[in-house]
């Protein structure tokens, strides 16, 4: 059976990328057994890949690809501290 296009690819004649999945600072500190500074400090000095939030408050909020932390647990990202 064929997929129905949607409104989207309708109007813009092109597919929407699959959705990716966004972790935050504290899932990937547990994934990778490490504190939530660790992961912020290799986030602010280009380290590691993250994608900045808008901002209120004290600290400063970011999301990781799941790709991201994959290719860096699977060896194929360096992180340096």
């Amino acid at each position: 059976m064929a997929r129905t296009r949607t409104h989207h690819e309708e109007m813009t004649g092109r597919e929407l990328e699959p959705p990716t999945e966004l972790l935050t600072v504290s899932e990937v500190a547990q994934r990778l057994r490490v504190d939530d500074t660790t992961v912020r400090r290799w986030i602010k000095s280009g380290a590691l890949e993250a994608i900045l939030l808008p901002h209120r408050g004290k600290r400063q909020g970011y999301r990781v690809k799941k790709s991201t932390l994959d290719a860096l647990i699977h060896g194929t990202t360096a992180v340096s501290v």
